[in-house]
């Protein structure tokens, strides 16, 4: 779906825009012409982003989410606003509550003052005030955050997302170039993994007003598939025999506290590649779908006339480099 430009003199804020999902964002807004300006805590590492847009178009900028100055500043003269802010992991000051609760909080308390009411918010599906995942909980507190201080907002909640820099199937691939073994917990456990590209679409056309104001949209690619299949996905594509062990989920916990105590014990040492989580374990209890409520609703990539990519369209084309000889492979055989 091709949407009208909204023209150079429109400015967007992102915050968290350097990351991962970010760098599609930008490039999204950028190419529908909006100025962006990138709010993040080193902008010295984010000037990646400039060739995204036209000269001057994209402009990253200092921000802390724990300095309510400098996030106002960054919304100065600002018509729009995303909240892509988020970690996967807890690790140093950087907690669950401070990120996606209280930082979702400044961020939406931030806009409201500035008088901006076209926001959009990333959270993610599974979030859940009652969940006993500490990021599920507060993914769910920092919704309410955002709805509480400005009610048109739109949230955005993507299943796991896959894209060139992802950190889900490339952290297997790397696993299958190194380990004979693969570990995971929760095989049967339901994925709907989506498109970073198509990720960054709705936030576009959230902005450019297609999405409902005040709702909630789960975001899924075409296919659901179990956790088990996904990785046999990556090991297939990957030209590495490897042996999948299925862990129970309380052999998942006490996986988890050993390689916790020894990543405390190193000091942040021991490799991010082999370190799992109690939380992360807790999350791989529930299935990661587009629920029937959404779908009905049409609250989806479908409702936003996205069509969705499949992950044998783009996955491929970066997971070829953890066969043997990479891309150079098929001119051996």
């Amino acid at each position: 779906m091709t949407t009208e430009r909204v023209g150079t003199e429109r400015l967007v804020t992102v915050f968290g825009g350097s990351g991962f999902v970010g760098r599609h964002v930008v490039g999204a807004l950028a190419r529908d012409g909006w100025r962006v300006r990138v709010a993040c805590r080193r902008p010295d590492l984010a000037f990646f982003l400039q060739p995204l847009g036209g000269p001057g178009q994209v402009m990253p900028v200092q921000a802390n989410l724990r300095d309510a100055a400098s996030v106002a500043a960054t919304l100065r003269d600002a018509d729009a606003a995303v909240n892509l802010v988020g970690i996967l992991a807890e690790g140093g000051k950087q907690k669950f509550a401070a990120i996606h609760a209280e930082g979702a909080r400044a961020v939406a308390q931030a806009v409201k003052a500035a008088g901006i009411s076209n926001f959009v918010h990333i959270s993610a599906i599974g979030a859940d005030a009652g969940s006993a995942s500490a990021y599920a909980r507060t993914k769910a507190q920092g919704e309410a955050a955002v709805f509480e201080a400005v009610p048109d907002a739109v949230i955005l909640r993507p299943s796991v997302i896959f894209g060139p820099e992802d950190d889900f199937l490339n952290r297997f691939g790397t696993m299958a170039r190194y380990f004979p073994i693969i570990p995971i917990v929760g095989a049967k456990t339901k994925f709907q993994p989506v498109y970073v590209g198509d990720v960054a679409r709705a936030v576009a056309l959230a902005l450019a007003g297609k999405a409902t104001k005040g709702a909630i949209y789960e975001l899924g690619g075409p296919e659901v598939k179990t956790f088990e299949q996904l990785v046999d996905y990556v090991l297939a594509v990957a030209e590495r025999d490897r042996h999948v062990a299925k862990l129970s989920f309380g052999t998942g916990k006490l996986v988890a506290a050993i390689t916790q105590f020894f990543a405390t014990l190193s000091l942040g040492l021991f490799p991010k590649l082999l370190t799992m989580t109690g939380d992360q374990v807790e999350l791989l209890k529930r299935d990661n779908v587009v629920s029937e409520d959404a779908r009905a609703a049409g609250r989806t990539l479908q409702g936003l006339d996205i069509a969705q990519t499949a992950i044998e369209t783009v996955a491929p084309s970066y997971l070829y480099r953890y066969r043997k000889t990479g891309q150079y492979q098929e001119q051996r055989s």
